[in-house]
């Protein structure tokens, strides 16, 4: 088998690789939900600390707009807005 990592001694990707196909598919997903999770938790901190003047609020629409777009951003903060007139 050709190794798919250039740093990885073969012999350790080969194990690697034995212990994935081992898993169960609700293993396998609970993995990748961890995976999922992490990186949006990194994201996440990395734009709070790179924006700390921004409140909470601001902090999670910038989030959705650097993963979503402006326009989905745009659209959350309008509705925030509203809802916001609504309670006042």
């Amino acid at each position: 088998m050709k190794t798919l990592s250039m740093d990885t001694h073969p012999e350790a990707e080969r194990v690697w690789i034995d212990l994935l196909r081992r898993q169960s598919p609700s293993q396998k997903l609970a993995q990748i939900f961890s995976f999922s999770q992490t990186i949006i938790q990194l994201s996440k901190n990395e734009i709070a600390r790179a924006n700390p003047d921004l409140d909470e609020t601001q902090l999670k629409l910038l989030f959705i707009k650097y993963h979503y777009g402006d326009k989905l951003a745009a659209a959350v903060e309008e509705c925030l807005q509203e809802k916001k007139y609504e309670k006042s």
